[in-house]
């Protein structure tokens, strides 16, 4: 995927994000849903697709074969070992959801960007946190690190 996306000119953050959204749709469908086919069990057989869409979104999709509960976002504990992948998702994503098809198959579909071809678009990263540099501060001459600590005693 990763390969496919920079072939495909794509920045490096949004390749980054539609790969952990990958990560985590297959983790979700391997431990929640049933393998694709007419077999009730298996070795977690699953389809991932991915592609930058008529209309320039990048979509990201994970297809299995159903399970007992439908995908939604939970609120885990602080202590829970799982639980907050579509969390995570929804914070990457511009959208996701649902859909079921006829043959009892899942997919879970997430737009990673709306437009991948927006140039040179924010980098969501960046967006988020700031790094603050503090100003050099310039040699004082005779001044020693423990004169620093001479007004403590």
């Amino acid at each position: 995927m990763r390969d496919q996306l920079r072939t495909g000119g794509l920045s490096e953050s949004v390749i980054d994000d539609a790969v952990l959204i990958l990560s985590e749709l297959l983790s979700n469908a391997c431990k929640h849903g049933r393998p694709l086919g007419d077999a009730l069990a298996g070795d977690g057989d699953v389809r991932a697709a991915w592609r930058v869409d008529t209309r320039g979104r990048l979509v990201v999709e994970v297809t299995d074969g159903g399970g007992p509960t439908r995908p939604a976002p939970m609120t885990p504990s602080v202590t829970a070992h799982g639980g907050r992948g579509l969390n995570i998702i929804t914070a990457l994503a511009d959208d996701w959801g649902v859909r079921d098809d006829a043959r009892g198959e899942v997919t879970v579909w997430v737009v990673v960007q709306k437009d991948v071809r927006a140039p040179a678009p924010q980098d969501r990263r960046d967006a988020f946190a700031t790094r603050i540099m503090t100003p050099p501060v310039p040699e004082l001459a005779g001044l020693d690190f423990t004169d620093a600590f001479d007004d403590l005693d």
